[in-house]
């Protein structure tokens, strides 16, 4: 059977075809019907079918650790949270939920919170990903309407991606891109303090300061009107605050003394964005994530408002989220400021049509506490009953171990979720088990507003349910009528209803021709992008000049252009940067499952500019502390200049659950955005230092390590784990302390040299090799790609102990394409012999870079340095 589903990673919505197999296991492709990726899956997605395991998944509600039936649970979270309202009042109580919930789950949480308990106090890990954007939309537009199209991306002569790797982050709409560049000559300019991947295939690359966008973009609305290049009469028309905005606007040398960037670099990419009238500009985090995100957004929007660059196909300002379903969060109201369908909690009247319409008996009167406010209040005692569904907030938010002794000091904690442990789940009172990808049954909207079908094609794990059905029977537990669902059909047609009498309070979102869908008419329902009419789909906002403010005019603002406050210090001289690695999402609980997508990166790593490094006595693999005023990590040092002097970068996704110390955002300080919200989560004050251990280990084994030492990092390999280790103790018996770290019982092949301080132990029993581990003074140099391999290949324990492959055995090296599992020096070889000197000469020799392309920058990498000396013999 084949099944028709959306993918669960990224805002992209690419469309899946999941065919179940006889062996229980899941054959995924992409869907070329499907208008967000025509058949191309990134890796992340391709390797969804090594991610349906049951194993660690939380399969029976437990109280104090111990399982429960559903009637308890469900008992004692409605009296529980009825008795902090009842002592309390609604505001003691929160919600924390997540851009994983479907629509009709967030739907049925805000009716709850907002409509009958009573509080706003529901937000969701969304506020982390685009709060900012929300705002800044609703400041220029009047709503949170996003104006892009992937389409646009096709026909854009100039596309500007802003704090965005694409090429990582959001593969298949980079591969898009690249597609129309070849086909169109679109120029790509990649505005980002590092050198990532995106940053590699763009014509150009300004690598502005941590934080200095709105100078930059401010610089820009500056040249437009130096240049006479505004579009006077759209303004005239369609416009107010021009003139207030232009004012403020900076000038081309104050610009590059803010952002850093050669005058004449700058006055390039003014120009060309001036000149060339078919504009997208794509930002995401690197705007958002911002102490000034949302006047970042504005920043931007000021410059296509100033230019009429909106409403029309090829140009505007499209924002790329993170999130499977952010932006059905944000039309349900899924952000502590919102009511649904679009509408504000802040509004007298739009809160009197939601009560009325949802016959609620205590409406929420005023914004509840944001993401970081609410863990704060969780701290200080003013929540009392906590509930997180489908997120990790232990490791996601700023100020990490703040948050987790938050969630430790909430008197009543009730996490539902799909995994047994993480960092979050081992704080809770109760754990519900919630229904995973693939076992339940909804809708997401998409980053370019379209709705998408999510459908079950896996049996519902042992007792897990659907995240809406909980929450209604919570409601009812609690007393609630209003919550009789049956199906998500007929909560996704309760929201239709609502968007339809929504309408007449001069709102964006309208899904009147999804009203009196059929539950078999829901469950077939194609993907479509809203507004949806009756005989009338996704119309191009703003091509009319209206937009939805009372006066139907948008609102250009002027940005404060000071230059931002510099947190560095003596103690704390680096800026701490963190985004994404190319094969893992969010804090990995579904990734790790995945033994492809932990074969390019492996552990967490912080990249240190030559420079910085060498100041500070760090070799290249060393271990390295990254330490802030709130927190420190442990991470692998990778020198290159990707990163520049005075910076470094971490990536996200690690947890205690994976590594020892190696939780980024233990280091990052709760600072955030005054209007959104949004936390900055890309320019937190550092100081890194060489961790200096006794010993390092890497080790590989055919059961799950159990590692005990100042750090470790574990992965997935084929056929068993591999992981990091470094002590800073001696070790007077390395061979129980293999067995005990990696759980091994068989016999041991051991080359101990206790003066140079190195030990190589291998282990096999009646089935081969069980696992092996190698120590050294300093970083273990070894084949860890061949090593990991060998637990998949049965390789001959007497083999391993070398820690390298004999010279009839290929060693591939570090995996660069994990789609094929291509590695480094199988592409190396094929370059230096020759057979393959261009990045499509090695996709047809090795298939690496052909399906989802994501390594394509790192193949070209290869391909540079390996031909510069060829072009010179």
């Amino acid at each position: 059977m084949t099944t028709r589903t959306t993918c669960p990673y990224c805002g992209v919505g690419c469309g899946i075809l999941a065919a179940n197999q006889d062996d229980g296991s899941v054959a995924i492709s992409g869907d070329p019907d499907h208008p967000a990726n025509f058949g191309r899956l990134c890796s992340k997605g391709a390797a969804l079918g090594e991610t349906t395991d049951l194993e660690g998944r939380l399969l029976a509600p437990l109280i104090d650790r111990r399982t429960a039936s559903w009637d308890q649970a469900i008992s004692a979270v409605a009296d529980g949270f009825g008795e902090a309202i009842d002592r309390y009042g609604p505001d003691s109580v929160a919600f924390y939920v997540s851009g994983q919930l479907l629509t009709e789950d967030y739907y049925v949480a805000n009716k709850l919170m907002k409509g009958y308990i009573g509080t706003a106090n529901i937000d969701t890990n969304s506020r982390l990903c685009m709060a900012s954007s929300v705002a800044g939309h609703k400041r220029a537009f009047g709503t949170d309407t996003v104006p892009g199209t992937y389409e646009d991306l096709d026909e854009a002569d100039l596309v500007v991606l802003v704090g965005s790797n694409l090429a990582w982050c959001h593969p298949v709409l980079h591969q898009r891109l690249l597609a129309a560049r070849a086909a169109r000559g679109t120029r790509i300019v990649n505005i980002d303090p590092r050198r990532t991947a995106t940053g590699e295939t763009a014509d150009l690359h300004l690598a502005l300061a941590p934080g200095s966008d709105t100078a930059l973009f401010g610089g820009l609305l500056s040249r437009i009107r130096a240049r006479g290049a505004e579009d006077r009469s759209w303004i005239a028309a369609h416009v107010k605050g021009a003139d207030a905005a232009f004012d403020a606007a900076c000038g081309l040398d104050e610009a590059a003394r803010i952002t850093g960037i050669d005058p004449s670099d700058l006055a390039s990419f003014y120009d060309l964005w001036i000149d060339t009238p078919r504009v997208v500009t794509v930002y995401s985090q690197g705007v958002n994530q911002a102490r000034d995100g949302t006047d970042k957004v504005n920043a931007i929007l000021n410059c296509h408002l100033a230019t009429g660059r909106i409403g029309t196909a090829g140009c505007g300002p499209f924002s790329v989220t993170g999130q499977p379903n952010a932006m059905g969060g944000r039309e349900v109201g899924g952000l502590a400021n919102m009511l649904a369908s679009h509408l504000s909690l802040e509004v007298a009247a739009h809160r009197e049509m939601v009560q009325d319409f949802w016959r609620a008996p205590r409406m929420a009167e005023r914004p509840g506490l944001k993401a970081v406010e609410l863990f704060d209040a969780c701290a200080d005692g003013r929540i009392k009953a906590l509930w997180i569904m489908c997120t990790n907030p232990a490791v996601s938010l700023p100020n990490a171990d703040h948050v987790a002794d938050a969630i430790r000091a909430c008197p009543f904690v009730v996490v539902s979720d799909i995994m047994a442990k993480t960092d979050t789940t081992v704080l809770a009172d109760i754990l519900l088990p919630a229904t995973g990808w693939g076992e339940k049954d909804g809708t997401v909207t998409n980053s370019e507003r379209r709705i998408s079908r999510q459908r079950r094609f896996l049996p519902v794990p042992g007792e897990a349910r659907d995240d809406w059905r909980i929450i209604c029977d919570v409601a009812r537990g609690m007393g609630f009528d209003g919550f009789d669902y049956t199906s998500p059909a007929e909560v996704f047609d309760e929201y239709a209803h609502l968007s339809t009498a929504a309408r007449d309070l001069g709102v964006d979102l309208d899904l009147s021709g999804l009203v009196g869908l059929s539950a078999d008419a829901y469950a077939a329902l194609a993907p479509v992008q809203w507004p949806v009419r009756p005989g009338q789909t996704g119309d191009r906002f703003f091509g009319d000049g209206q937009f939805f403010t009372a006066d139907g005019r948008a609102r250009m603002l002027p940005i404060s252009l000071t230059e931002s406050e510099n947190q560095t210090s003596a103690a704390h001289p680096y800026v701490l940067n963190s985004g994404r690695v190319r094969d893992h999402w969010h804090t990995m609980t579904r990734t790790s499952k995945s033994p492809t997508l932990s074969q390019h990166i492996a552990e967490p790593y912080v990249e240190i500019h030559p420079q910085d490094a060498a100041a500070q006595a760090i070799e290249d693999a060393d271990l390295v502390t990254v330490q802030s005023p709130r927190g420190h990590l442990i991470a692998r040092a990778r020198i290159c200049d990707r990163t520049a002097p005075g910076q470094v970068f971490v990536p996200m996704h690690w947890t205690a659950c994976w590594t020892a110390k190696g939780r980024v955002n233990a280091a990052v300080a709760p600072v955030i955005d005054p209007v959104s919200g949004q936390p900055e989560l890309k320019r937190s004050p550092v100081r890194i230092s060489p961790f200096q251990p006794a010993w390092y280990g890497f080790a590989i084994s055919r059961a799950e390590p159990q590692p005990d030492c100042a750090y470790w990092a574990k992965a997935r390999v084929p056929g068993g784990w591999r992981v990091e280790l470094a002590g800073t103790g001696p070790m007077d018996d390395w061979e129980s302390y293999a067995q005990n770290t990696l759980n091994l019982e068989g016999r041991a092949i051991t080359a101990i040299d206790t003066a140079r301080g190195t030990a190589r132990l291998v282990f096999s029993d009646d089935k081969g090799l069980e696992g092996a581990f190698f120590v050294a003074p300093e970083p273990v140099v070894a084949a860890r790609s061949f090593l990991a391999a060998a637990l998949a290949t049965g390789a001959t324990p007497a083999g391993i102990i070398a820690g390298v492959p004999s010279l009839n055995q290929p060693d591939p090296g570090p995996t660069v394409c994990a789609c094929f599992n291509v590695g480094l020096n199988t592409i190396r070889a094929a370059v230096s012999d020759r057979r393959a000197l261009s990045v499509e000469a090695i996709g047809a020799l090795l298939h690496a870079g052909t399906n989802c392309g994501s390594c394509r920058p790192e193949l070209q990498a290869i391909v540079d340095a390996a031909t510069l000396p060829l072009a010179a013999e």
